[in-house]
């Protein structure tokens, strides 16, 4: 059983390059985590990295939200309104363009830490109230690495107040193998479907669609050349328990984001100087962010997370890279 440790311990055992920076490793796998927003920064597998990463002054929002917590719902919801259980509820407007509340309350603030070993750091933080949010939740996340399965990412939401409270997650991981440009690299996404958005809003607009026969079907690799996206995927494959996606460079090798049963969506955004969204440093990059509901879920209702007062709710997600040779249809 990991030893629990206090602030002074943690330099030790988990190393930092700066306030609120925690660097892991295991193994050729390191990873950094920042406590703003619970970050993911960077992980690496030797020198190759897995995720894109950036460099911004302390306490300043990474480029396009790269790494960061997105709850207590990820991506939108329309005019910042949703009924539950029979209440209007009303959430500051932060996407003031297109007239939605955009990715909850954690992403821009510190997160305590709980836990560190060379191997794992957990931090968590207390959602708080809010104009429109009158609900009682706790986050943690722990970030864990092993030499031969890569990193585990493990977040659980409580509810720690005395009603009913609606929760949704997600983290807007943008994932790289190794230097290789975008462009060059093909995408094995393992969903049959995906869900329209108006283009303006970016809000569902009907129900998911299967993505045969279109340009978003990439259940079978392909290249990225060309290729913008900014949208929810569902019904999500399932191989060996977990839902598998893979970014595969020229050489051969593959970062592989996977999730378990509890994250049913994935986003997938392609930054791209063409639209006006490039990432720093690399123009091109690519954002596959696991998801626990789709966009406008609080209104909807659609796969929304209900937690009665006292429960918990827990879902996992990871990063491994897979060498070509053992890159395979079922590779575990």
């Amino acid at each position: 059983m990991r030893p629990k440790l206090s602030q002074n311990d943690i330099r030790p055992v988990c190393q930092t390059r700066n306030v609120g920076e925690y660097r892991i490793a295991a193994g050729e796998y390191s990873a950094l985590i920042v406590a703003r927003g619970a970050a993911l920064r960077e992980v690496r597998h030797g020198d190759r990295l897995l995720t894109e990463t950036w460099d911004v002054p302390e306490g300043e929002k990474p480029p396009l939200s790269a790494g960061l917590v997105l709850a207590p719902w990820p991506n939108r919801t329309a005019d910042g309104q949703f009924t539950f259980d029979g209440v209007d509820h009303q959430l500051d407007i932060t996407e003031k363009e297109r007239n939605n509340a955009n990715h909850g309350f954690v992403r821009t603030v510190e997160w305590n830490l709980h836990d560190a070993t060379e191997r794992s750091v957990t931090l968590g933080v207390p959602i708080g109230r809010h104009p429109g949010w009158p609900f009682d939740l706790t986050l943690t996340v722990e970030y864990a690495l092993d030499a031969d399965g890569g990193l585990t990412v493990t977040h659980t939401a409580a509810n720690t107040g005395d009603v009913r409270a609606p929760f949704a997650l997600g983290q807007h991981t943008f994932i790289r193998a190794g230097d290789a440009e975008i462009d060059d690299c093909t995408l094995t996404l393992a969903a049959d479907s995906t869900l329209p958005l108006d283009p303006e809003r970016q809000l569902p607009q009907g129900d998911p669609v299967e993505v045969a026969g279109t340009d978003l079907d990439f259940r079978a690799e392909r290249r990225l050349a060309g290729v913008w996206m900014d949208n929810p995927f569902t019904d999500l494959v399932v191989t060996d328990g977990r839902h598998r996606s893979r970014l595969t460079a020229p050489d051969g090798d593959s970062t592989e984001l996977w999730t378990d049963r509890n994250f049913g969506w994935a986003q997938v955004f392609t930054a791209d100087p063409d639209h006006d969204q490039p990432f720093p440093g690399r123009g091109r990059a690519l954002a596959v962010e696991p998801m626990t509901a789709p966009p406008n879920a609080l209104a909807s209702g659609t796969d929304l997370i209900v937690l009665e007062p006292g429960q918990q709710w827990s879902g996992t997600w990871g990063l491994r890279t897979i060498a070509a040779l053992q890159v395979g249809p079922q590779s575990s």
